[in-house]
């Protein structure tokens, strides 16, 4: 197996100015699970592609278990692909759609064999093994895809949203056989989504990506717990974290017509360039409904609650003296509502004012200027 290290790794397209991916620095330890996460055309296909060898690398190098593979052909590098449309043969059995490559390769027929075999008993493939793709659904066929990289033996997986086909119930099952798959592998994979939810379930550690620029790399609880910036806070999490600008009066943050304590030490970081503002984010789940007389709390008017038996959520506006003040455009996937997580059996009515506290252990404190975090 191998460690896969990007150093200083730069791709711009031709007629581009701006890089694709700029400067990037990632190494994918030995066995590892690295899932590559972030919004469509951030860069995350064009990262897996230049490993593969399939996009030239303009500047830095790649290094797969310490050999330098930058400009290396891609049928060199030890390494299988699987992608996001299955690229099986139609006309193939799914046998011979699995050990095609090693066919190619020249590797004897009763090898291959007992190769596919021993992947088809891993991926629960053994009585399709003479059924061509058509006969198959379509989490079987991806299963198929994994088990021609499987095959091969490689000291790398590439895996390009391979999930996006299949539907959301298939797409948890396979979801989990993959992750449990390269456990019991322990083959380095990189593998690239937009899905966050995949991220945190299957990664080892994640790697954000917006724009061609890695924002953090990290643990899954370590991105959730204290995000390095605004961007990865609202990314990571579903529903996704609150997050709005505040102004700063007499070092507490003004939240509508209400005002909450800050840390001292926080309000001191803050520079001339924040404008006396703050950022402050709050998952929905670290805050709750609040007495009327805590002086903590904020004042929120309820727009829409939602029932999940296990589960109550809350959407609402602040309120700001006699008006409603829509939370900022930060607000990634609530509609400009501000969401809370409450007991479902104490859920208010729509149209009500009531009254929220943040946990302060909980909350996230970002500085407007950088977006990066305070605390």
């Amino acid at each position: 197996m191998a460690e896969v290290v990007f150093e200083h790794v730069t791709r711009i397209y031709p007629g581009n100015d701006k890089p694709s991916v700029d400067d990037l620095n990632m190494d994918i330890k030995d066995g590892e699970f690295l899932v590559l996460v972030g919004p469509s055309g951030c860069g995350k296909s064009t990262t897996l592609r230049m490993l593969a060898g399939l996009e030239e690398v303009n500047k830095g190098r790649i290094l797969i278990g310490g050999k330098d593979v930058t400009t290396m052909q891609p049928k060199d590098r030890d390494i299988a692909m699987v992608f996001q449309n299955y690229a099986l043969y139609p006309h193939m059995t799914v046998a011979d759609n699995m050990g095609f490559a090693l066919k190619i390769a020249g590797t004897p027929k009763d090898e291959i064999r007992k190769r596919v075999e021993k992947a088809a008993e891993i991926l629960d493939l053994t009585e399709f093994l003479d059924r061509k793709p058509k006969a198959l659904s379509g989490g079987q066929r991806q299963r198929v895809a994994m088990g021609r990289a499987i095959v091969r033996e490689p000291k790398v997986f590439l895996m390009d949203e391979p999930l996006s086909n299949l539907d959301a119930k298939l797409r948890v099952q396979t979801r989990t056989q993959i992750a449990a798959l390269q456990r019991q592998l322990g083959v380095t994979t990189l593998y690239v989504t937009h899905d966050q939810t995949e991220a945190l379930t299957m990664g080892d550690r994640i790697a954000v990506i917006k724009l061609g620029i890695l924002q953090q790399v990290g643990a899954p609880t370590e991105l959730y717990d204290t995000p390095a910036n605004v961007f990865v806070a609202g990314f990571i999490g579903s529903p996704s974290m609150n997050l709005n600008t505040h102004p700063v009066v007499d070092g507490k943050a003004k939240i509508g017509s209400d005002t909450i304590d800050l840390p001292a030490d926080i309000v001191a970081k803050l520079t001339p360039e924040d404008n006396g503002q703050i950022v402050i984010g709050f998952r929905p789940e670290d805050a709750g409904l609040a007495t009327a007389d805590d002086p903590n709390a904020f004042s929120l008017k309820v727009v829409n609650v939602e029932d999940l038996g296990s589960d109550g959520y809350i959407y609402g506006n602040i309120i700001t003296d006699d008006s409603v003040l829509e939370a900022s455009a930060m607000m990634s996937d609530q509609n400009k509502l501000t969401t809370i997580r409450v007991n479902p059996r104490a859920l208010p009515k729509v149209g009500e004012v009531v009254k929220i506290k943040i946990d302060p252990v909980k909350m996230h404190l970002f500085a407007p200027s950088s977006e990066l975090r305070l605390n």
